[in-house]
């Protein structure tokens, strides 16, 4: 094994020099991002013509170095911070899909179109693996594929024990590069405000004793965690896309055990952590987490098997019919659409699960201004993220309800009784004006 390690071992530079004009370049999606690499082929970009590459959730230099796109066709299956700058600015293209998509998109339609593929990886063991660490997601299918597999060992890249899928042989590896400068990448905790944490109160009622639980991304996921270590709830499993710091903090307080789960017991499943070294180090080697890949996560059929399965993803706004719109404002594309809505159906088919959306009532804008994050419809260019059908609850900071069943009318004043109090007012005259709310009914209760 140490011979072939060395036989394949190349530097950044090399790495980045077996690219050529109009190749499919995807890159390992974020704790999988190599760092190394992407600073070294940026660097020859005015080498270059018609690269296109896939990423995800990156730090990438590539937009950066060609704003134009002059020489790279930048693509993002999930924008993050500056990926999002880069896509207003128009350098950076976002591609529409659910995560769970991913290893089958690989596999089946874009197999013939990946010509390298660069991944951040684990130190190789002794039987010959790297492991994809901090991100299972799609990286095996992406190599499965690929017509060149460069892997980018990486020191601080946690070993995280899996269901499969989680490790590559050095036999489906084309090159080494070994990478000492970046140390994988920490999400800093987002700061919990008060409205998340009546957000995280109203919730909290609905979970029970051996209940499983998928926390999306920003802040209502640690004001739920703390809620959790106030209450008396225990024996909770984690299934879940993302695991993060607020997920390791129950799990050392006992909270979350996982005995309970009627799937891979005894294990917190996720397809990626992301946060701090302390949680790194958490997972690594550690056999109470497994990664798996993120057909196997966040395919809606698998967590409608599970066991009391809680949902909890955040939006940016919803209408009055019930549609939300996690991911763009008009026509910006501010993230992407992620696995929200194949747990959305998930939990809500599983036995005794719930999924709720979560959102402020309100928000200010640069310019000092407010505005509510219920509105009667949603602007031309805003993406749906999760159809009006598939939604249960929605919270926020005054109040939870469930919009199953109800009709359209019942709808729309459900969703104003949680909406700011200075906006309700108008809220309901615009769903009179729409027809959402007919006059016969403006004046009885629910």
């Amino acid at each position: 094994m140490i011979d072939e390690y060395r036989e394949k071992l190349i530097s950044a530079e090399e790495a980045a020099g077996l690219v050529t004009d109009g190749m499919w370049i995807d890159y390992g999606a974020i704790g999988g991002f190599p760092s190394l690499i992407d600073e070294k082929l940026a660097a020859r970009a005015h080498e270059l013509s018609g690269v296109k590459i896939r990423a995800e959730n990156s730090p990438s230099k590539i937009p950066e170095t060609d704003p134009e796109q002059k020489h790279f066709i930048y693509n993002s299956w999930f924008l993050g911070k500056k990926e999002r700058a880069h896509n207003t600015a128009g350098s950076c293209s976002y591609i529409p899909s659910g995560l769970s998509e991913g290893p089958r998109l690989y596999r089946e339609r874009l197999k013939d179109n990946v010509d390298i593929v660069f991944v951040e990886v684990s130190p190789m063991d002794a039987n010959g693996y790297f492991n994809f660490g901090v991100s299972v997601t799609r990286q095996k299918a992406m190599c499965d594929v690929a017509k060149k597999v460069i892997v980018e060992v990486n020191e601080s890249q946690p070993w995280v024990y899996g269901g499969y899928d989680e490790t590559i042989h050095i036999s489906k590896v084309s090159h080494i590069v070994e990478n000492t400068r970046y140390p994988i990448a920490e999400v800093p905790l987002a700061v919990v405000s008060e409205e998340d944490r009546h957000i995280a109160a109203h919730i909290g009622p609905y979970i029970e004793d051996g209940s499983t639980l998928q926390l999306g991304t920003g802040s209502i996921p640690g004001a739920i965690g703390v809620l959790l270590k106030q209450t008396r709830v225990r024996n909770l499993g984690i299934h879940s896309e993302l695991f993060s710091e607020s997920m390791m903090d129950l799990i050392e307080a006992g909270i979350v055990t996982n005995e309970e789960k009627s799937q891979n017991p005894g294990k917190s499943v996720f397809c990626f952590a992301a946060g701090s070294k302390k949680l790194y180090n958490f997972i690594n080697r550690n056999p109470i987490v497994a990664g798996f890949p993120v057909d196997y996560t966040n395919d809606p059929f698998v967590v409608a098997r599970q066991h009391k399965q809680v949902a909890i993803n955040n939006a940016m706004k919803i209408d009055l019919k019930g549609q939300v719109c996690s991911e763009s404002v008009g026509f910006r594309q501010i993230s992407g659409t992620g696995g929200q809505l194949e747990f959305t159906r998930g939990a809500y088919a599983c036995p005794g699960g719930h999924s709720f959306i979560c959102l402020h009532s309100s928000f200010t804008d640069k310019q000092g201004q407010t505005h509510s994050r219920i509105v009667p419809t949603l602007e031309m260019g805003d993406t749906v993220t999760v159809p009006a059908i598939d939604v249960s609850f929605v919270v926020t900071e005054y109040g939870a309800v469930d919009l199953k069943g109800q009709p359209s009318w019942q709808r729309a004043k459900s969703l104003i009784s949680i909406a700011h109090p200075d906006y309700r007012e108008k809220l309901e005259a615009e769903a009179v004006r729409c027809g959402l709310i007919t006059r016969g009914i403006l004046g009885i209760g629910f």
